[in-house]
């Protein structure tokens, strides 16, 4: 790793090429038109007052230890430019009875930086044409010019507020955190873009079907590949390596892979066992493409077939899990699913799990919003509608027999019922052994 030194001002004289938005991605730039549509959908929603939105920083390389790069940018911010430039800011201005406006803060470029960790894109043309953004501008005028914006008593602010020490490093970048802060009505602004974000649009669809279809794939390899004696981590590094070669940029979550009793941890993540005969195998994996992540999980036998009692319970599981996806449908809401799903298991458990059913080893809830994030925003009181993406994931975690099963699909709400958008990966338990089996 090079550090920077006296020597780099020979790179001055390097001119780079400004970056493109998302420059490289395989899933290329979020169409103008879908970002000046949800920029607009929030102004709507603010009605009268300024939002205020935060790039990402970049994280420290030596610090941070990041593990995959040293930036990925705030989702929020993302939504509503489509740019992945660290230092900026994004201001919209509602009025009641004033045209709206929107201006971007981006940092100038710097040619002596970009030697170092590659173009970038400025303020101008280019940011312009890349964001529908007209008024751009260097990020050094945001703190004096947001000061302005904001100087009249009882001024209502919207910014994305997270808590703790988050929140008050956003107000001191921007010199808020004084007695003109304090004469502000603060409001948050991640429950406006929650509410934007919970309902996809097409461009979002498009790139989590590809992320849920590259997990699917990684699925089946694992499935192909599982054999007693391996170790979790080559079996995580065979499904990593599956998501980058279709272009996954990201995990959208650290991988789980667990074998025998670490199958009933639920976020068991440190993939250090060694498989053995018999063992059940609990996958939960998902990619990131064009920052949407997909959510699927699979349970599999280590040893290519389900053993009688394995089998019974993971056809318990998969009917508790069917009868709920069959529930999808606008009008419906998680809670309600989640009470399909274990009243299924209650009745269907027979003496599976002795005098008691089920479903007191189904520890989790059913469902949780995806998108940009894996358990996305959103909330879940709402009646599903066209355009929610949900997981639905019943499971069962017996420690005592070293027995975890889960079973999780992405699915998609459609107008009349829904898409299951992780059927690439096989689901039922002949499925499953058929593929192990080649």
């Amino acid at each position: 790793m090079l550090r920077p030194s006296g020597s780099a001002f020979l790179f001055c004289l390097l001119v780079a090429a400004p970056l493109a938005a998302q420059a490289g991605s395989p899933a290329g730039p979020v169409p103008v038109a879908r970002l000046s549509a949800r920029r607009a959908a929030l102004l709507d929603l603010i009605g009268n007052g300024i939002a205020i939105v935060r790039s990402a920083d970049e994280r420290s390389i030596e610090g941070d230890y990041p593990q995959d790069s040293d930036f990925r940018q705030d989702n929020d911010f993302f939504y509503l430019t489509g740019l992945e430039t660290a230092g900026s800011w994004l201001v919209l201005i509602a009025h009641d009875s004033l045209p709206d406006q929107t201006i971007l803060y981006v940092p100038a470029r710097d040619s002596l930086q970009e030697a170092w960790t590659g173009p970038t894109l400025g303020p101008g043309t280019e940011a312009t044409s890349q964001t529908g953004i007209a008024d751009t501008r260097p990020s050094r005028s945001a703190k004096k010019e947001v000061q302005e914006l904001v100087s009249t008593p009882g001024t209502i602010i919207y910014y994305p507020r997270y808590g703790g020490q988050r929140d008050s490093t956003f107000m001191r970048q921007l010199g808020l955190n004084d007695s003109l802060g304090q004469a502000l009505t603060r409001r948050n602004l991640r429950s406006l873009t929650a509410s934007l974000r919970l309902i996809k649009d097409d461009d979002e669809i498009a790139r989590m079907r590809r992320a849920i279809d590259i997990t699917a794939e990684a699925e089946r390899e694992a499935m192909k590949a599982a054999r007693p004696g391996m170790w979790e981590y080559e079996l995580e590094a065979l499904i990593e390596y599956t998501f980058r070669r279709h272009g996954a940029e990201r995990v959208g979550f650290p991988s789980i892979v667990g074998t025998g009793i670490n199958s009933t941890t639920l976020h068991y993540d440190k993939g250090r066992r060694q498989s053995q005969a018999g063992d059940l195998v609990v996958i939960d994996i998902g990619a990131e493409y064009g920052y949407y992540s997909a959510d699927v999980t699979r349970t599999i036998p280590i040893s290519g077939r389900y053993t009688p009692r394995q089998r019974a319970l993971y056809d318990l599981v998969l009917g508790s899990q069917q009868v709920a996806i069959d529930s999808v449908r606008p009008g419906v809401t998680i809670g309600q699913l989640n009470g399909i799903a274990r009243t299924y298991m209650r009745e269907h458990s027979g003496d599976l799990c002795g005098k008691g059913s089920c479903d007191r080893y189904f520890i989790h809830g059913l469902s949780h919003w995806l998108g940009m994030d894996v358990h996305d925003v959103g909330d879940y009181s709402k009646k599903l509608v066209p355009g929610m993406v949900l997981t639905v994931e019943p499971g069962i975690y017996i420690p005592a027999e070293k027995t975890g099963i889960r079973i999780e699909d992405d699915v998609l709400v459609t107008a009349t019922g829904y898409d299951l958008l992780s059927k690439g990966a096989p689901r039922s338990a002949a499925e499953i052994e058929g593929l192990m089996r080649h």
